[in-house]
């Protein structure tokens, strides 16, 4: 038996307790946050927080499997702990503060027994490259979801440049015509 462990955290802009709150709430926004790999997700008890279970099966690499998610808070506001009740999976979910607190440093683990064998070889090589990209997919879609004005700004941002265009052809053909007639003139 093999212990994999893979982890991968990524910096917000928004406060911990932000991110949190949307991790947090398994009812909601954390469904959110998941990837198409998520499927059948339900939420049986709770929604928010610890004393929370999860009930899903995680499809990748061409294989399917069933989890059974009981969440605890060991320290609330901070940490999510998610331990599938039916293997050795447990994957940790931890916030903390960056510079003034306004950036979040979020960080997403995860460890468990890997078999023998072939299969094993496999499972510690191939596993961890695969749930480190849905890992990336999810701290993605959780830092646009936290920053909803992220869409917007580059909406706008976008509109400003598609705007300036045509205003600097404006421009530049007025002041081509305000020299052709000062040069007239003379």
């Amino acid at each position: 038996m093999s212990h994999i462990h893979v982890k991968k955290e990524r910096i917000i802009d928004a406060s911990p307790e932000v991110v949190y709150d949307a991790l947090a709430d398994y009812k909601g926004q954390r469904k959110q946050v998941l990837t198409p790999n998520f499927l059948d997700y339900t939420v049986e008890r709770g929604g928010r927080g610890g004393g929370t279970m999860v009930r899903y099966r995680l499809q990748a690499a061409g294989r399917e499997r069933p989890y059974h998610i009981s969440v605890q808070e060991p320290i609330k506001g901070q940490v999510l702990v998610e331990r599938d009740t039916n293997s050795s999976l447990v994957t940790t979910w931890s916030v903390a503060p960056v510079k003034d607190g306004d950036r979040t440093r979020v960080s997403v683990e995860s460890e468990w027994t890997g078999g023998n064998g072939v299969k094993g070889f496999f499972e510690r090589t191939f596993a961890p490259l695969g749930l480190r990209r849905i890992y990336d997919t999810m701290l993605s879609r959780l830092e646009h979801q936290v920053r909803p004005d992220t869409a917007k700004d580059e909406k706008k941002k976008s509109l400003r440049l598609g705007l300036g265009i045509p205003f600097l052809i404006v421009g530049s053909l007025s002041t081509a015509a305000i020299v052709l007639r000062y040069m007239q003139k003379k």
